[in-house]
């Protein structure tokens, strides 16, 4: 997915020196973001207080929305490079087309994952016709320097593993769970996982204390460690932790998105993850230009126009709040 907004800004992220090495119970508000013709989406990182969670750079919360009568999700064609985007639906479909060829249509439960590595661009919209509601989160994951240059590519994944407790069903979109590891291509240490809990589950998660750790709230209502997680917020949790302790007030779904912190210094600017201002002006040129990043065929309109670069320098640093 796109980062639409035209006033689009710098964010500095990674490295180790703000990282929280204990258990912390660190609640995030979203900003709210147009997204497209129809949909509003509750941006949750990079947030003022936290950049990034491992090597998960942006997170976008959307929904429930009522589309019956709207044209859902209209995402025409950008460009993206340095990161992986990750389509996750609750609710509804999303038809995904780039550059590299691929075409699929992305339903509840399914892992839409595409590699940009050095250049790729892609389409989102709501297929036509279009089920009356459409739900989800759109996150992406920053590439090590070692891979970001790598080939671009799209994988759908339809059957994931699950590791389920009772009145719990986890199903793990990237890297590992309890045993349980995703089919989806992972380049740093790294795990994502959908959280269903029944009404009334209350159960313990086992955590790997290495990772950082954070948990967003789609639905219900849970109480993480403790405290109370209501959607479209999310709670970040630090790292040093062995387990979690969850509780649903309510029928709930919750994200775990965790990882090994991210050792590098990176530049997030529009969709793109670079490490200099450099590599930012050229991949703007090269996609205002129309090289690079390829076309997307089938998608019934115009890319997107890149936004202006800042007047400030950009300069790769640390975590930073």
């Amino acid at each position: 997915m796109s980062n639409l907004d035209r006033q689009a800004t710098p964010s500095v992220c990674g490295g180790r020196g703000f990282v929280v090495a204990e258990p912390v119970r660190e609640l995030l508000s979203p900003r709210r973001v147009p997204l497209g013709e129809s949909t509003e989406v509750r941006r949750l990182l990079p947030n003022l207080g936290r950049r990034m969670v491992g090597a998960w750079a942006f997170v976008d919360h959307y929904g429930p929305d009522d589309i019956a009568d709207e044209p859902g999700m209209q995402v025409p064609p950008h460009p993206h490079m340095g990161l992986q985007t990750v389509s996750w639906l609750h609710e509804g479909e999303v038809l995904h087309r780039d550059s590299t060829g691929a075409l699929a249509t992305i339903r509840p439960r399914e892992l839409g994952i595409m590699t940009s590595g050095r250049a790729i661009s892609h389409s989102e919209e709501s297929p036509k016709p279009h089920g009356r509601f459409l739900h989800g989160a759109q996150l992406w994951v920053a590439l090590p320097a070692e891979h970001r240059h790598i080939d671009p590519h799209f994988q759908h994944h339809t059957d994931l593993p699950r590791v389920t407790a009772p009145g719990l069903t986890a199903t793990v979109v990237l890297g590992s769970l309890d045993g349980a590891t995703s089919p989806g291509p992972t380049y740093t240490p790294i795990v994502g996982a959908d959280l269903a809990l029944a009404h009334g589950t209350e159960v313990r998660l086992p955590l790997d204390p290495d990772f950082e750790y954070a948990v967003l709230s789609m639905s219900g209502e849970a109480h993480v460690d403790g405290v109370p997680v209501l959607p479209g917020s999310m709670l970040y949790l630090g790292c040093g932790r062995s387990e979690l302790p969850l509780r649903a007030a309510s029928d709930a779904g919750l994200m775990l998105l965790g990882g090994e912190p991210f050792e590098e210094e990176i530049i997030m600017f529009w969709n793109w993850i670079c490490r200099s201002q450099e590599e930012i002006a050229q991949a703007r040129e090269d996609w205002m230009n129309g090289s690079r990043f390829g076309e997307v065929k089938g998608y019934d309109g115009p890319p997107l126009a890149a936004p202006e670069l800042p007047a400030t320098p950009l300069k790769a640093r640390g975590r930073v709040r």
